[in-house]
């Protein structure tokens, strides 16, 4: 079976699974972590090489920018403190943890522990995420683990580059130590320029196709100019998508948001389908190089880098929000966390991109290569299947299924209904009365008051009457009275309206 054929088969498999992840509570993270093992033992699959720098521009530098540009930044301002504590000292932690293990068990030289320690110590908040959203856990705990996953990247990959680098110069000399004191200022600074690059580029290629090209496009060049400059390409993903998404003067219009994010997810879930499948495969070649002595000493290694990371993970949490809850200014603005909220996050230490393409990463004469690797794929998949299982029972057991999102919701969809009002005072007419009786029924049936009905009769109107333009549009297009082009445009209106009125849910396309 050809690369080809067994990407066919794993994105096939994973389709398969999407549906039963969307109707059960497994994470989908979990069933491709372990559908990549499958399709990767299946006989006659091939082995793949993937070259190190490229695995991580390929599966990290696209995720980053994905995450980021949705993260608002007055989360980061109000949870800094929490953030630190997760993305980096509990990162530093289980790094040091880690690589005692790696050293004093497994005799890897100390730069090469430490480089094991920082593949494993970056959870990947995808998995967790997906499950605490249809959970409805409060919304800092969410803030908290998506804003970890940005950051705790960057603390890794510094430590990984770090680590490698010295492993490679026999120590620190001072191109080393120059490099990674310009790393993370250097990073930050770059990415402020490509966004500001960027931002004059746009609009020559917005809506159109190279438009989206042009976003995968800057992404990949900013994180390669990054690595060639020796500074932190997360850092400057992360800053780049963050000064768009929140730039005022970078406005993007609705056709081209909806089309990007489609493009973006489905190919940010194409790259996590890629990665698993390349992981199974590099296990599989791992594993078959193994005599057996060798491969029951790598994995009574693996098993106790297992229990690392996850214990902790768990106790540094459960620590730092019993500090937090003492003394004010390890919190900041923030409430203190609950005893159940620590206990979830602190299993919510999933790894899975971020670890597989720092493993991948690793020079092929790195020491101790093959144990590296096969410890970080058991962190993966372990963590992917114990923890990815066992997530939403936990939420369930310790009563934090309830979470105040639907609150939420309404508040701000009364808040938009009354800016609309508002904004007609002082309008007269017919035109006028018929918006501000619109707006009315809205605010109206999120309390579920009288004008309800009137809502609902409302949108059963809307609907016919666009069911029956939509099968007017068709005729149109059979008696060839209008062109491909026409019809696609009109076709298009006639959605964008029908997604406008229907419910909330239709409007968006789901992860998992």
């Amino acid at each position: 079976m050809t690369f080809f054929e067994s990407l066919v088969a794993l994105l096939l498999l994973a389709v398969v699974l999407l549906q039963v992840a969307r109707r059960s509570w497994i994470p989908y993270p979990t069933m491709l972590a372990t559908a990549g093992v499958v399709v990767a033992l299946v006989p006659g699959s091939p082995a793949i090489a993937l070259e190190g720098h490229t695995a991580l521009a390929l599966f990290i530098a696209p995720v980053l920018l994905d995450a980021a540009f949705d993260f608002p930044l007055a989360a980061v301002r109000k949870l800094w403190r929490p953030l630190v504590a997760l993305a980096v000292v509990a990162v530093l932690l289980t790094t040091a943890v880690v690589a005692w293990i790696g050293w004093t068990f497994a005799g890897l030289p100390l730069a090469a522990a430490i480089t094991l320690g920082a593949i494993v110590a970056p959870p990947d908040a995808a998995a967790a995420t997906t499950v605490l959203r249809s959970a409805r856990l409060p919304r800092r705990a969410v803030q908290e683990l998506t804003g970890e996953s940005l950051l705790n990247d960057a603390t890794a990959l510094l430590l990984f580059s770090a680590a490698v680098a010295i492993q490679s110069h026999g120590g620190i000399d001072g191109k080393v130590a120059l490099q990674l004191g310009f790393a993370v200022p250097g990073g930050i600074a770059l990415g402020l320029f490509f966004a500001w690059a960027f931002r004059y580029i746009i609009p020559y290629t917005r809506s159109s196709f190279g438009g989206n090209l042009l976003e995968f496009v800057n992404t990949f060049i900013a994180w390669l100019v990054a690595e060639r400059l020796g500074l932190s390409a997360v850092l400057c993903v992360v800053t780049m998508a963050m000064f768009i998404a929140n730039d005022p003067r970078m406005k993007i219009d609705a056709r081209n948001r909806i089309q990007s994010f489609a493009v973006w997810g489905v190919a940010v879930f194409v790259l996590n389908v890629v990665a698993f499948l390349l992981m199974g495969m590099q296990a599989r070649a791992i594993v078959g190089g193994m005599d057996p002595a060798r491969l029951r000493e790598a994995a009574g290694v693996a098993a106790m880098v297992v229990a690392a990371v996850i214990v902790t993970r768990i106790v540094w949490v459960l620590v730092y929000n019993r500090l937090a809850a003492r003394f004010a200014v390890l919190r900041g603005e923030a409430e203190p966390a609950s005893f159940a909220q620590g206990i979830v996050v602190g299993w919510c230490g999933m790894r899975g991109l971020v670890t597989l393409a720092t493993a991948f990463a690793l020079p092929n004469d790195f020491p101790q290569r093959d144990l590296i690797v096969l410890a970080a794929f058991a962190v993966v998949l372990t963590t992917l299947v114990l923890q990815g299982l066992t997530l939403t029972p936990l939420i369930r057991l310790l009563g934090l299924g309830e979470g105040n999102d639907h609150r939420e919701k309404v508040d701000a969809q009364r808040a938009l209904a009354e800016a609309g009002i508002a904004a007609l005072e002082g309008k007269s007419g017919h035109v006028a009365e018929d918006m501000r009786r619109h707006f009315e029924i809205d605010r109206a049936a999120l309390d579920g008051g009288e004008a309800c009905d009137d809502f609902l009769a409302r949108q059963r109107l809307k609907l016919k009457a666009i069911a029956a333009q939509r099968e007017r549009l068709h005729a149109l297009r059979d008696t060839d009275a209008i062109g491909a082009e026409e019809f696609e445009r009109l076709q298009e209106a006639l959605d964008w309206h029908e997604l406008a009125i229907g419910p909330a849910e239709q409007r968006t396309i789901e992860e998992g």
